[in-house]
């Protein structure tokens, strides 16, 4: 399947009640969407200038949940780079560690309780797990910055967007140069332009309830980018969106990216949106990575059964079956991680090995990574 036609499937099962040939011509309309041919094209000129040049390296990276006395395995053991310029996508059900090991990242994890017991953040040669609180203020907003999944959650509605905004540049600007109240504000201008706003001065004195969830979101996106951080962690960001709105919304991450030289870290469960933003694909279950590719790569050969599964419940404009495909069961808890496989419960190729050992991550072909027993001699079985 293209990548093209997963942008076209989330845009159906917004617009109900057209008919087909008018859904897709409408499709391609609002969203603008690119051929695949030129998708891979832009997506291979990329990966040529990026491909050694990593970063963000998380190497065996370990979280844990410490409750009564109890250890919880939130992030076991994961392991992945991003590579300068390139986007990302962490893509897995929820429950499946995503959220978590961007909050490692950040080191804005729920206090108390969680913890990084073992492992490395490697962000441009330096270990982010070793930083003080004091270092690492220097690092988030400055370096690495997060947009959250619901805009409103995260703005304060007491305060207007233009307070907020000044009040993020004069707080991390103060590392590398003092600024003013005006030229605070003259930024946060520019910045809104950047994302959008025709009438960006009037939009400063606004109210965030006064704002639409895609407004909103935009203005999180200008704060984001507002000290110029080469790492944007994007979680959820087109969520309670409508389809047209994360259209430019996504159109916008991708402009904003390539005008500041940024790489992304996209979480998301939607493939739709992975298949229009990302060039790389970690599909995490459980705490771990299952597996790594290409969208190209993943999309067309999907190696790990979990993977194929999120595949097949993906709506298809080509019609054939009666009902969705569902994987069977949940996301287990921490405390109930099985011994083997944590997928085996669910999957219908499981072995007996499954149930007892816990395969490895293993590169079955040059930037196919996979977890799982099937593929563990390195052959399709």
């Amino acid at each position: 399947m293209s990548r093209m036609k997963f942008v076209i499937y989330r845009i159906l099962n917004d617009l109900n009640g057209l008919s087909i040939l008018n859904d897709v011509y409408l499709t391609c309309t609002l969203l603008k969407v690119t051929p695949l041919d030129k998708i891979q094209r832009d997506m291979d000129t990329r990966t040529v200038d990026t491909q050694m040049s990593a970063l963000l390296e998380v190497k065996n990276l370990k979280t844990y949940f410490y409750n009564k006395k109890k250890a919880l395995p939130i992030i076991d053991g994961i392991d992945f780079e991003v590579n300068k310029g390139e986007t990302v996508a962490l893509v897995g059900e929820s429950g499946s560690g995503k959220s978590m090991t961007a909050l490692s990242i950040m080191r804005l994890l729920p206090s108390p309780g969680g913890k990084i017991v073992e492992g490395q953040i490697l962000f441009d040669g330096q270990d982010l797990v070793q930083l003080s609180e004091e270092q690492m203020f220097k690092v988030r907003g400055n370096e690495i910055s997060m947009i959250f999944q619901e805009p409103m959650t995260s703005l304060n509605p007491v305060l207007t967007i233009g307070e907020q905004l000044t009040e993020v540049l004069r707080y991390h600007m103060r590392y590398h140069k003092k600024m003013g109240k005006k030229a605070a504000r003259e930024r946060a201008v520019e910045l809104l332009k950047l994302v959008g706003f025709g009438r960006a001065e009037r939009i400063l004195d606004d109210y965030p309830h006064r704002l639409s969830g895609g407004m909103r979101q935009r203005v999180m996106i200008a704060m984001a980018m507002s000290c110029n951080p080469k790492l944007l962690i994007a979680d959820e960001p087109t969520t309670a969106l409508d389809v047209t709105i994360q259209a430019q919304i996504l159109e916008l991450m991708q402009k904003v990216s390539e005008k500041f030289d940024s790489s992304i870290i996209l979480i998301t469960h939607d493939l739709g949106v992975v298949a229009e933003l990302a060039e790389r694909v970690i599909v995490m279950y459980a705490g771990q990575i299952q597996e790594e590719a290409s969208v190209n790569e993943l999309f067309n050969n999907p190696l790990h059964p979990y993977t194929a599964g999120l595949l097949a419940a993906v709506p298809s404009i080509e019609g054939g079956a009666k009902r969705l495909y569902s994987i069977p069961g949940n996301v287990p808890s921490p405390e109930n991680y099985p011994a083997g496989c944590r997928f085996a419960p669910r999957c219908a190729q499981a072995t007996e090995a499954c149930f007892h050992t816990l395969p490895e991550l293993k590169e079955i072909e040059p930037g196919h990574k996979v977890r799982c027993h099937l593929y563990q001699e390195g052959e399709q079985q």
